[in-house]
């Protein structure tokens, strides 16, 4: 059995500024999956930099409110929003609330650092 807290693992800074948490990944876990799951976080009056994976990636808002940005269109998201970004897309999200925006990524296939590209 595996179980983590998110509070024991250390945060980084992600390529696209947002404060991550990597929770499960298919090559540093023993699990048995394809994907990568991720805690996140984007101060407030803060965003994530555009950037596009190779990989489906889904957002699940845990927390706050903001807009999500996906190629040309940007929604509202908060507390219980699931977002599905496509493999190619450009994405960003920004916190336009008072408190933290948390959200999990889950990437499938898993999340890998060559397979991310932030643009400019």
């Amino acid at each position: 059995m595996l179980i983590k807290d998110v509070t024991d693992i250390a945060p980084v800074c992600a390529a696209d500024r947002s404060e991550l948490r990597e929770i499960l990944h298919p090559e540093r876990d023993a699990v048995e999956h394809r994907y990568s799951l991720a805690h996140a976080v984007v101060k407030p009056k803060e965003a994530s930099l555009p950037h596009r994976l190779t990989s489906t990636e889904v957002y699940y808002v845990i927390y706050g409110n903001g807009v999500m940005h996906i190629d040309d269109e940007a929604r509202p998201i908060h507390s219980g929003h699931t977002v599905y970004v496509p493999p190619g897309a450009v994405q960003w999200i920004e916190n336009t609330g008072t408190i933290d925006l948390a959200f999990l990524c889950i990437v499938d296939p898993a999340w890998r650092d060559d397979e991310e590209e932030v643009v400019s």
